[in-house]
């Protein structure tokens, strides 16, 4: 599926209808450039989820864990990983144990970490600022 969005609250919005796809287990990788919309997508699929507190980006922390009403979520930015070597330092492997919906920006850089049959949100840009949000189900 394909979409396209023209603001944040767009994205947001679009985030929080695929967490209706989501279950505990599921990993999503968010890949996208910087500012393409990563974050906003990840608090629209907590939001989703029921989540009403605030979202933040998980940049400096690594992962920020939130316990949504319909599912644990834990929403990691890999970004200033570099090299898997720090995930597991970081216990990253913890998060795999199906009990949460792992939401995983950057995930390129933990690539041989995550499990084969992970969801994908690609997020890119497209005309006049919009974004286009592709979800890619696992084969």
């Amino acid at each position: 599926m394909q979409y396209l969005s023209h603001s944040p609250e767009e994205t947001e919005a679009i985030g929080a209808r695929y967490a209706d796809t989501l279950r505990p287990g599921d990993v999503v990788a968010l890949d996208g450039e910087l500012g393409a919309g990563k974050t906003a997508f990840a608090r629209g699929v907590l939001r989703g989820l029921g989540h009403t507190g605030r979202v933040t980006s998980p940049t400096f922390a690594v992962a920020n864990e939130y316990d949504a009403p319909r599912a644990p979520v834990v929403h990691c930015d890999l970004y200033r990983i570099l090299d898997e070597d720090a995930l597991y330092e970081l216990g990253f492997e913890e998060y795999l144990d199906g009990r949460r919906i792992l939401l995983v920006e950057w995930s390129e850089n933990a690539r041989s970490l995550l499990p084969e049959r992970r969801k994908t949100v690609r997020l890119t840009y497209g005309g006049d600022g919009a974004r286009v949000i592709e979800m890619v189900e696992p084969k």
